[in-house]
């Protein structure tokens, strides 16, 4: 990689950065993301982050995996914690490398209050995360001045692999005008018939988009009643977001991979939206 001329901070041994990887392409990598791969001594890495990014750690960095999978065998949190400490006391430069950005449903917060317990220093470097980046590889925006002036993020994944406690499906389906959910395959019938029983309409466009960014990236278009369906028709497999709202509909003008693969886009998407009444 070029040397950039851009004055980084050093990365100092005993440190520990908590970095954001993006959703899968190296490509949405942040500067302070590659500077912190080509430093590091240890790179503790989640099981969503591509292999092409871990190909770019420095020569001689010890990787070691901490991925979290649902439904299979995976470390502990309070362990990955205790790890991020322990390496830093043995004053390594310790990368925590995290799909996405960290303090996006990625318990980034978590680890550094670890380490604020500890004492040790620390640094945040956001990513992109998932639910905007990969929606915009899918050529959905997640706001567009004639849809939405509010975009919510929610998790359809609790911390024991149910649906999170505390959430009010009732409020986010009447209040929220765009909705990205996170880690929800799982449990998609359920938030469907959640958000169903909340007021959304069945003939709502959705889109469902696994393995964002990469070369294995899936999109299916669909509606908030047929997408269970659709998913599994598709056999879609996590990771995957979960887009719910009108700003779907502008994919058939702004599908830029699509169109660089012979489709051809609406010119005008926003006619496709439903004409306002009353």
């Amino acid at each position: 990689m070029a040397k950039s001329s851009v004055d980084l901070p050093d990365f100092a041994s005993g440190a520990v950065w908590l970095v954001g990887a993006g959703p899968g392409d190296p490509g949405l990598l942040t500067l302070l993301a590659a500077h912190a791969l080509a430093q590091a001594d240890v790179v503790v890495y989640d099981a969503l982050v591509d292999k092409r990014i871990l190909a770019l750690a420095r020569a001689g960095a010890r990787l070691v995996y901490a991925g979290k999978r649902g439904g299979k065998p995976s470390p502990k949190q309070p362990d990955i914690s205790a790890k991020l400490v322990r390496l830093a006391r043995q004053k390594r430069r310790v990368l925590r490398l995290k799909g996405g950005d960290p303090f996006v449903f990625g318990r980034g917060g978590e680890e550094a209050l670890a380490l604020v317990a500890a004492g040790v220093p620390f640094r945040v470097v956001p990513g992109v995360t998932a639910g905007i980046g990969g929606a915009a590889y899918a050529g959905i925006p997640a706001t567009h001045r004639a849809i939405n002036a509010a975009v919510t993020l929610v998790t359809g994944h609790g911390t024991e692999g149910d649906l999170p406690d505390g959430l009010d499906w009732t409020a986010l389906a009447r209040g929220a005008p765009v909705l990205v959910i996170y880690m929800a395959l799982k449990h998609l019938d359920a938030i469907v018939r959640r958000l169903r029983d909340g007021g959304r309409a069945a003939d709502e466009p959705v889109a469902v988009i696994a393995h964002a960014t990469t070369p294995r990236q899936q999109v299916v278009e669909t509606t908030l009643g047929a997408c269970v369906a659709d998913v599994a028709r598709a056999k879609l497999e996590p990771p995957a977001v979960v887009v719910v709202g009108g700003v779907v509909r502008l994919r058939a003008g702004l599908d830029w991979q699509g169109a660089a693969a012979g489709r051809v886009l609406e010119a005008d998407p926003l006619r496709l939206l439903p004409r306002a009444t009353g």
